[in-house]
């Protein structure tokens, strides 16, 4: 890589990191990136997931604060996000893509049109605190895996996908849902990082040069989220949420 192109990465990486902290969607930023240095679209997906996995860890150590009374939780669901994070790589490597490009923007929309219209799709669902214990832990470990396949795919506006499905299901507010995306986000980059490692075509300077910028962005973003009322955080996803699904789209059907 010549100066320009890490110049660029370094940009792309700190930008990344802070909106995958307020929100996710950073890969949309860090992926087309790595595409401008000149990397084929299977190497810079892969290099992108190892990329980002530092900013998600140092998302969780900004938003420690807000995960203080979810210790017993945390370990319940952490294996099933192992499982379908694995899954989500086998599916990358094995499969064609295209298919699932068609799929993914609407994923990503539907996400942020779920957070938008969460408390009207409570009035038909039921609120958290209407659910049974066994229900609504059945239902947690279900998004779990179901967001860790995803994001062991493809990752973009995972945090989205997560933040709008964990509101739903946990009474919780939503600056401890975004804590709890967080550790979700930086479990999946963990199986990420070791599959792709050993089996995918990683390209290292490029991963080497984006990952420390992800760590000051993540850090960064998730202090802000903190600060952020629920209802400007909220406005903060959804606005990601529905652009990065728009994106999406137009590039799947272009």
């Amino acid at each position: 890589m010549d100066l320009g192109h890490t110049l660029l990465l370094i940009l792309a990486g700190l930008v990344a990191g802070g909106i995958n902290a307020l929100a996710g969607g950073g890969s949309l930023i860090t992926f087309p990136s790595l595409i401008a240095t000149g990397l084929p679209s299977v190497e810079a997906n892969v290099t992108n997931s190892v990329s980002v996995f530092p900013g998600y860890v140092s998302s969780v150590l900004g938003s420690r604060a807000d995960l203080a009374g979810q210790k017993r939780r945390i370990p319940a669901i952490l294996p099933v996000c192992v499982a379908g994070s694995a899954g989500g790589c086998a599916l990358l490597l094995l499969t064609p893509a295209r298919a699932f490009e068609l799929i993914v923007p609407f994923l990503v929309l539907g996400a942020a049109a779920t957070l938008f219209f969460q408390e009207r799709l409570r009035g038909l669902v039921g609120h958290p605190r209407a659910l049974s214990p066994r229900r609504r832990a059945i239902t947690l470990q279900v998004v779990v895996f179901v967001g860790a396949v995803y994001g062991g795919y493809f990752g973009a506006a995972l945090g989205v996908m997560y933040v709008a499905a964990l509101a739903l299901v946990l009474d919780e507010t939503l600056n401890r849902i975004n804590a709890l995306k967080n550790v979700l986000s930086a479990t999946v980059g963990a199986v990420t990082v070791v599959v792709f490692a050993i089996f995918g075509p990683v390209v290292w300077a490029a991963a080497l040069t984006l990952a420390p910028a992800t760590i000051v962005g993540g850090y960064a973003g998730a202090r802000l989220a903190r600060r952020l009322p629920a209802r400007v955080l909220k406005a903060l996803i959804v606005t990601f949420g529905t652009t990065i699904g728009l994106v999406l789209l137009v590039r799947a059907l272009t």
